[in-house]
């Protein structure tokens, strides 16, 4: 006898299985489509896109609203924006591009998610009808670095110190030779309070008795800056070569004769002229003593 085949029953689906399928589901579009990034710097423009369009009638019927994090930054309700505290002066709505905020004289406190959020009446209350996230990244560029040299604390040694300031986000500073990264020594990061700006700065120490070619790099975030300081060890003039002291020491002593040969012919030259002027003096004193002869009183006398 044929017994009657069986339904199996399907198993009940748990009332929140899908609901967590859906939340899986959107949070995989959500890191696959990712958040609009705009990078900046200090004291800049930024313009963030709401990338949605009204008309101008609708001005007056949708609110929309733009926070940061957890913080107000803008509202329009009814067609009137209002601009929260730490944002007046320097925020306004673009409504001809989607909807987009520009903020002036950008400040690193400024970093941060801001989300755009547009509400439309249905059916006597506001219903979400889009919500955009843009990623806002506030940097301060740090400027090149200057590498001082700050003498020898022992013997063969030499210390240099790299720095720099005035840059955000916080920078690591490392030295390099042929690539290759060296030891460095008080390796200090500073932070001021107010501006949130850092400083770096870091040393190296050296042997002097070989040639070097160092790199400070400093990087902040996905920048870098870097100074490079060259040195070359002193190398006395070589004389290993024996020919070439017999050509030095030739020249000394030709010089010498040369200049012996000179002061000699002067010498001579003097004592020459001297000994015929004196000769011309005592030839000139022997014609004086002879005594003159009279003619006259010769013939008288005969």
């Amino acid at each position: 006898m044929d017994h009657p085949a069986k339904r199996r029953t399907p198993p009940l689906e748990h009332p929140y299985l899908k609901l967590f399928q859906l939340l899986m589901l959107a949070s995989l579009f959500y890191f696959c489509s990712g958040i609009i990034q705009v990078n900046k710097t200090v004291k800049e423009v930024a313009v963030l896109s709401c990338n949605y369009n009204i008309s101008t009638q609708e001005l007056t019927e949708v609110r929309i609203y733009w926070q940061k994090d957890d913080e107000m930054v803008v509202a329009i309700m009814s067609g009137k924006q209002q601009v929260w505290p730490k944002y007046k002066n320097r925020t306004f709505t673009d409504f001809t591009k989607n909807l987009s905020i520009v903020i002036l004289a950008l400040r690193l406190s400024d970093n941060g998610k801001y989300t755009c959020i547009v509400q439309k009446p249905e059916k006597g209350s506001y219903k979400v009808q889009h919500m955009t996230s843009v990623m806002l990244l506030v940097r301060a560029d740090f400027p090149v670095p200057t590498i001082t040299d700050l003498g020898t604390p022992s013997c063969n040694i030499r210390r240099i110190m790299c720095s720099t300031s005035g840059g955000f986000p916080k920078p690591h500073l490392s030295w390099l030779e042929h690539e290759e990264e060296l030891n460095a020594i008080n390796t200090t990061v500073s932070q001021d309070p107010e501006t949130e700006l850092y400083t770096i700065s870091s040393e190296l120490d050296f042997n002097i008795t070989n040639n070097h070619s160092f790199v400070c790099l400093v990087k902040y975030g996905d920048l870098t800056v870097s100074q490079i300081f060259n040195w070359e060890k002193f190398e006395p003039p070589h004389t290993d070569n024996p020919v070439q002291l017999w050509v030095i020491l030739i020249s000394v002593v030709s010089g010498i004769v040369a200049i012996i040969a000179v002061i000699g012919s002067c010498l001579t030259y003097r004592l020459a002229t001297r000994w015929r002027w004196e000769k011309r003096n005592e030839e000139g004193v022997d014609m004086e003593k002879i005594s003159p002869i009279y003619l006259g009183s010769a013939q008288t006398s005969v």
